[in-house]
Order: structure tokens, then sequence, then C-alpha cells
């Protein structure tokens, strides 16, 4: 498989400022696998080790000695470690934190070693007490895989060049075959493993099953990691995501949950589930104005899943009515699409919220600054492409160049852009 981050690996190593780097991001989203083929194609040999139950670093990492450290390394892995072609990396890191804090003195003592730290957000987001080395380590968050990444393990490579190089007529002339492919993704998701045993196989009976284990290995992670006074809220919230972006307004309603609920009751729960990287938070802006920061509301957001696949497994979509017929562009009354969307967004490095007038009676479904610039953009899960909300925006902020992403053909309009829904990734 190949993964887009493979190239900011590549930057890292290459940098004479490098940092140590620390690789964050959810459960089973393929940390372990890209640094192990970075390591394999880019160095002589690759120091692994498991941080996960290995008693033989209980006390490692206690005075912080660098010398030392390297020793145990070498012991360890069974590799003699040469700072100049040996990568380093500790995997499963949030098990001890304490290892987090030695890397400032890799940094400062010991630049010339090559150390890759890998951690589950899920277990180092809830460690307190111990030092994170701000300022003195790289950092690179890894997501599922994108629609451009699945487009790869399908080797679709001729179609990858068409969008790389945005050759807009050919790609409209294969509309159906992309179109055909996102279905496929809207089932897959983005999971490796999902991804990978559909590729192989094409069970899709067996893929949804992988889908389900994961959400089960989650669950099972909660209660490993999660404080017995937070995990019933933790559960609740998480499995009713599917609800919240099944409604027509996606803000999300604590009283949805639980009839009464409020925002104290369940704001330490979404926080959990948002450092361990398992939902993505979308904020409202009050204004559609520069800088999008300034006008952020943190009390009305949206919830969306970091990972398309799963939520319709959580949901037990039919898998009929994602592969065999349009129906999952326009069921659910947009929720998937809007999901996928977010995920895209988000795996390209942007931080999309949402627009809504004061009284509600207009809406724009993300809204993204990028460097001096604001677009306004809708979201359509069809071609009917009507959009008053965003015409009504730029009416009123002619400078605005609004974003439509729906099933139709690329094409530049008198106030918009229209990108096909298979183009996000390459047009951010």
């Amino acid at each position: 498989m190949k993964r887009t981050a493979y190239n900011f690996l590549k930057q890292w190593k290459n940098n004479t400022h490098r940092k140590p780097l620390v690789v964050l991001g959810a459960r089973q989203v393929g940390k372990t696998w890209l640094l192990q083929e970075f390591g394999k194609n880019e160095y002589s040999q690759v120091a692994y080790i498991n941080c996960d139950n290995n008693p033989l670093l209980n006390n490692a990492f206690d005075d912080y000695n660098i010398e030392r450290l390297i020793r145990l390394f070498s012991a360890i892995s069974n590799i003699h470690i040469i700072a100049e072609n040996t990568l380093i990396i500790l995997d499963e890191i949030q098990e001890i934190p304490k290892a987090v804090s030695a890397l400032k003195y890799f940094y400062e003592n010991a630049p010339q070693y090559h150390i890759i730290v890998s951690g589950s957000l899920l277990g180092l987001s809830v460690h307190q007490g111990t030092g994170y080395p701000v300022g003195k380590v790289d950092e690179l968050k890894i997501y599922p895989m994108s629609f451009k990444e699945f487009l790869y393990a399908k080797n679709k490579n001729i179609l990858i060049e068409q969008m790389e190089n945005h050759l807009w007529q050919e790609i409209n002339l294969q509309q159906p075959i992309y179109q055909e492919l996102l279905r496929e993704y809207y089932f897959t998701g983005g999971m490796p493993e999902v991804v990978q045993y559909y590729v192989e196989t094409q069970d899709l009976q067996g893929t949804r099953k992988i889908q389900q284990r994961i959400l089960n290995d989650y669950d099972c992670d909660f209660s490993k990691h999660i404080p017995l006074s937070l995990l019933a809220k933790v559960r609740l919230v998480f499995n009713h995501i599917p609800a919240q972006l099944a409604k027509e307004n996606k803000k999300f309603i604590y009283g949805a949950i639980k009839k009464g609920s409020r925002a104290k009751e369940f704001e330490d729960a979404i926080n959990w589930l948002c450092n361990a990287g398992l939902v993505h938070k979308i904020n409202r802006v009050s204004k559609i104005a520069m800088p999008l920061k300034y006008y952020e509301e943190m009390e009305n957001f949206k919830l969306f899943m970091h990972d398309l696949g799963l939520l319709g497994a959580m949901t037990n979509v039919p898998i009929e009515q994602i592969i065999a017929t349009e129906n999952i562009f326009t069921e659910y009354k947009g929720s998937f699409t809007e999901q996928f969307v977010a995920q895209e967004m988000i795996a390209s490095n942007n931080q999309p919220y949402y627009y809504t007038s004061k009284n509600s009676d207009m809406e724009i479904d993300f809204v993204l600054q990028q460097n001096q610039n604001i677009y306004p953009i809708e979201v359509k899960a069809t071609e009917n492409l009507k959009s008053k909300s965003l015409k009504s925006v730029i009416d009123k902020n002619p400078q605005l160049v609004g974003w439509r992403f729906s099933l139709s053909n690329y094409r530049e309009q008198e106030y918009l852009i229209n990108i096909p829904l298979y183009l996000i990734e390459e047009w951010l």
C-alpha cells in the first residue's frame, strides 16, 4: 500500500534540523506498518522496539542517559545501532510515558540519532503528569487512508495521474468509473486492514466483519484507558454519532443523547474522543471573515467519525445499499457524504468550520481558510445543485469564491467552482 505520509517521512529524514519524530493517530490506522516500511526502504537497518508489555523497558527511562539507552535499544532489538544508518522505532510509546519525555534529551544531546516514536492517541491522550517535550520534537498525525490512497491500493494509477495533472476533460468523461470507486470507498472506508482485505478478496461480508471487530477493539480499549466515572458517557457519545449525523441539522444536540442532557454532562466524554483521534469536532463560526479562528464558537459544533467505513458498520447499513445502488449518496440526509468530505479535508491538514446565520435559516456546510483566502463550501450528495445559502453568502461577500463538492463534473461557474467529490484531496 502507498501512504502519502511516506513523503513527509522522507523529508524528515533529509532535514538537517531534524528533531525526534512523534507519530500519532487512532488505533489501527497503519502507523506501525508505515514506519517499518519506511525504515526498510530508507535505512540500512531498523531497531524496532514494541513498548507494550515489555518488562525490559520498565526502568529504562529513569535517568535519560542517552548512551545507556542506545545500548539498551541495541540489546533489545539485536541491532548494532549506528547513528547515520539506523532508524530507531519505539512503538506503542503511550505505554511508557517517560519515554516521550526522553525525546527532549535526544534532541538536545544526541541529534545524530534518527528516532521515531509511535503511539496511539487513545492511550497517549490520557496520561497525566508527564512532561511532553514541546518544541523538541517533530510531529506527524496519521489518519485512515484517503480516497486517493484507496485508489493506490487498487492500482488505479492512470486515474490518479489524471487527478494529479488536473485533466478535467478526461476526468469528466470517466465520471461513472470514479463514482463506482467512490461507492466502494464509502463501504470500505480507510482503515488499512479493511482496505487490504477488500482489495485482495473482494469479500464484502468478510470486510464488514473486520470493521465490526475494529469497533469491538475500540470498545475494549475504552475499558482499558477511560476512568470508570467517564466510561459510560464516552460510549454513549460514540455510539450516538451516527444518529446525530442523520439529522437534517447536524449540529450536535446533547439532549438527543439523553433527554434533558446539558454540555456539562458530556463535554469531558467528547473531549476524550477527540483527543483519542476517534472523532472530529468541527466548530461553528459566527461570521465568514478573516481569520476564521476569531469567530469560532466552541459551544456549537458537529461531530464526525474518523472513518467512513466504520460509520457504515456502526449503523449496519446494508452492504447492497452502498455497493449496488446510488442510495448511499442520497439516503441518511447526506450524512455519509458530509462525513467523507470532513475526513478528506482533515486528512489533507485542513481545519474546517461550518456556518449558520443567527436565525439558522441559512447554513454553509463547511468553511475553510487557506493562506489569505476563505472558501465557503457546500456539499451536495446528488446532482441537484441549487444552492441558495451559498449564493446568498457570495452575494453579500462578492470577494469570495465558493466551492461546491458534488457528484457533478468539474466546472467553473459565475460565483463558485464545482469540484467532484472524488477530487477533494487533490483539489485541497
